[in-house]
């Protein structure tokens, strides 16, 4: 690591690299926020995807403007032949960017892009093998991201407030849940049985069952993509519940789990919505995605943990992550019980 850090002087504008998912960048917002509190004065541009502008368009926040970034290989996508455009990196060198910061992953493919920014400072994350930054730290295995971010904002001066990311709910948020889904009601849990990784997904019988458990009206959400698993869950429930499915953007899903007074869920974005607008949550994490992502309190985030390390279907090592990914999708996390889960939910819900 360079030994140089602590704040930049006459920094008027921000770059910060950050282009994934929902969890990934709330997991970010806590570094975000300690670079906009060490550099008040600053606007800060997150170099992100059309997601993230739609997002935080005019929501209260760290982010000043989002710029989109089309396709490229190893940032917005994982798919190959996508280099980033010239015209592209000459436009964000116009903006003169007086700091570049990467929070983006180990740096092969993200270091180079940030130095074609043109910024008088760079600061990030570097694996072995990767460009260096101006400043930077390791980047290993199995760190909590929020903690390893909040590292990278430290080396530009920046101290973080707090470790749990908060979002905004607005107005228009709240009015997008009315025209989809009315008033909801009161004492609402909501389900969401869906993970981008099948892996992840603790069987929806399980969801059902915990939901039938409960006396309190339910809602299952989902992306249209998981609506097999969102309508899975509800088929299998003896009792009524509200599938949720394509309805809301991201804004309308803060405003519903907003208004829930638990959320119960797989480790997924949706997950870390909830926390970030002030809702319980109870999740089904695995082991080594816990260290990861998971919740870093537990008054009000309950993650129930599966110890399986290798895939129940060809014994392949989950715990190495430079290893190939074996082919098989089945869950990893079903030796997750019903009873641990409901100690937990009837503990938040009791409070």
């Amino acid at each position: 690591m360079r030994a140089t850090s602590g704040l930049v002087e006459r920094v008027e504008r921000i770059a910060v690299l950050r282009a994934n998912a929902l969890g990934d960048f709330l997991l970010a917002v806590p570094a975000l926020k300690a670079l906009k509190r060490a550099y008040p004065g600053a606007r800060l541009t997150l170099l992100g995807t059309p997601w993230h502008a739609e997002f935080l368009e005019g929501r209260p926040g760290p982010v000043d403007d989002v710029v989109a970034l089309p396709q490229i290989t190893g940032l917005s996508t994982q798919d190959g032949g996508y280099p980033a455009p010239e015209e592209l990196c000459e436009g964000l060198r116009a903006r003169r960017f007086d700091l570049a910061v990467q929070i983006h992953g180990g740096g092969r493919y993200s270091n180079p892009f940030i130095r074609r920014l043109g910024a008088r400072v760079t600061a990030g994350m570097r694996a072995p093998g990767a460009e260096s930054l101006d400043r930077w730290v390791p980047y290993t295995d199995y760190h909590h991201e929020t903690l390893r971010f909040l590292q990278v904002a430290a080396l530009v001066g920046a101290v973080a407030d707090g470790l749990e990311a908060r979002v905004a709910v607005t107005g228009d948020d709240r009015a997008e849940l009315a025209r989809a889904l009315g008033e909801p009601p009161r004492g609402l849990v909501a389900l969401h049985p869906g993970a981008r990784d099948p892996r992840r997904r603790w069987p929806v019988e399980r969801f059902a069952e915990v939901a039938d458990g409960i006396d309190r009206p339910v809602a299952v959400t989902g992306t249209p993509e998981e609506k097999g698993l969102v309508m899975g869950v509800v088929g299998a429930m003896r009792r009524p519940a509200i599938p949720v499915v394509g309805a809301l953007g991201i804004g309308g899903l803060a405003a519903l789990y907003e208004r829930c007074d638990l959320v119960i869920a797989n480790d997924t974005g949706p997950r870390h919505l909830a926390a970030a607008v002030g809702t319980p949550t109870v999740a089904v994490y695995w082991c080594g995605n816990l260290i990861n992502f998971g919740p870093l309190s537990r008054d009000r985030h309950r993650p129930l943990i599966s110890w399986t390390t290798a895939c129940p279907i060809c014994g392949a090592d989950g715990m190495d992550r430079r290893a190939e990914r074996c082919p098989h999708d089945l869950s990893w996390v079903t030796d997750v019980s019903v009873d641990s889960v409901m100690e937990q939910v009837r503990d938040l819900l009791d409070a």
